[in-house]
């Protein structure tokens, strides 16, 4: 009688380890999957533009993004990528949101390559647009990966994590 007891108190006491290490490793794997946008990554930057002034910006198409930025578009579930109409100017953003949590490190590289680019031809051109160009902010919320180059580049960060929730 005492055998079985301890069997069936062993074998309680293995399911519930069991089963909390598996929730242990699940909820950190589900953390970076549990933060949502408000926003698709075009409404953000378009309710970013109306309340933060930025110059005229046009949107990249998927070749400019590979020759620009050195990333394939289809990386992205969702994106948009805005740089200056004319270049006088280094103010830029590109809000992504990748596929697979797996090319994150991948499109950080891509962009903080894209940012050196920007700095190099601004070096000698015009100093205000290359502080400014030095000055970018990088930001990575769950899938999401914001690239901003702006005088108001706090402000724009700002508004960015205003459209994210924790769930």
């Amino acid at each position: 009688m005492k055998k079985r007891t301890f069997v069936l108190l062993l074998t309680i006491v293995l399911s519930l380890v069991i089963s909390a290490c598996s929730n242990s490793s699940n909820s950190s794997n589900s953390k970076e999957a549990a933060i949502q946008a408000t926003a698709s990554a075009k409404e953000m930057v378009d309710q970013m533009f109306e309340q933060i002034e930025q110059p005229m910006l046009m949107e990249l198409d998927p070749e400019m993004i590979e020759n620009l930025y050195h990333l394939d578009a289809a990386l992205f579930e969702e994106y948009t990528i805005r740089t200056p109409l004319m270049n006088v100017q280094t103010n830029e953003i590109a809000i992504v949101k990748v596929k697979d949590a797996k090319d994150i490190a991948t499109v950080e590289a891509a962009i903080k390559q894209r940012a050196t680019d920007v700095q190099k031809q601004f070096e000698t051109y015009l100093p205000d647009q290359y502080e400014n160009a030095k000055n970018y902010k990088l930001v990575t919320k769950g899938n999401y990966i914001l690239f901003v180059i702006s005088d108001k580049a706090d402000e724009l960060v700002k508004a960015y994590d205003s459209f994210f929730e924790q769930k």
